[in-house]
């Protein structure tokens, strides 16, 4: 399988991975706000697990990322987490994105995580853009202490500034 990607028009080859799921932090908004970890890791992956796969084919197609993509929301996600665990087991890397930022930030995720974990297979975050410290840093707000409870809803979430 080839793990090629291309950045610029110019072509790489991704490193293989260890078997595992990986949680990889995904753009808010431009895509060019991913790390060079996060496009080698969905590169590389044998399925890359997608809240709306035709979101995230804007993205792995800007990158030239061919890989499999499974749809994995929040409909399915319980249905499907043994199924992935079993995977992960038998040798499978996996990638779990969400639309923007990173997974399981009010995101589908969780009870996968919580499968894997209670079988004590491999989970490795890959950081990157986060919606929620994105917010915190603009906010005005002291950032050594804070508790995040949810999202505001969007119909509460004022409209910005020009």
């Amino acid at each position: 399988m080839s793990h090629d990607y291309y950045i610029a028009g110019t072509q790489f080859s991704a490193p293989d991975l260890a078997p595992g799921l990986y949680v990889v932090a995904t753009p808010i908004g431009n895509l060019r706000d991913i790390t060079i970890r996060a496009i080698e890791t969905l590169a590389a992956a044998e399925a890359v697990l997608c809240e709306d796969t035709r979101t995230s084919a804007k993205l792995l197609d800007h990158y030239g990322i061919r890989v499999k993509r499974v749809a994995f929301h929040e409909h399915n996600e319980r249905d499907k987490a043994e199924d992935i665990a079993n995977r992960i087991a038998a040798g499978a890397a996996i990638a779990l994105i969400s639309d923007a930022g990173t997974p399981l930030l009010s995101d589908p995720g969780f009870p996968l995580i919580r499968t894997l974990a209670e079988q004590n297979l491999p989970i490795f975050p890959i950081p990157g853009a986060s919606a929620l410290l994105s917010a915190l840093v603009v906010a005005g707000l002291p950032t050594d202490a804070f508790a995040f409870h949810g999202f505001l809803p969007p119909k509460l979430v004022p409209e910005p500034m020009l």
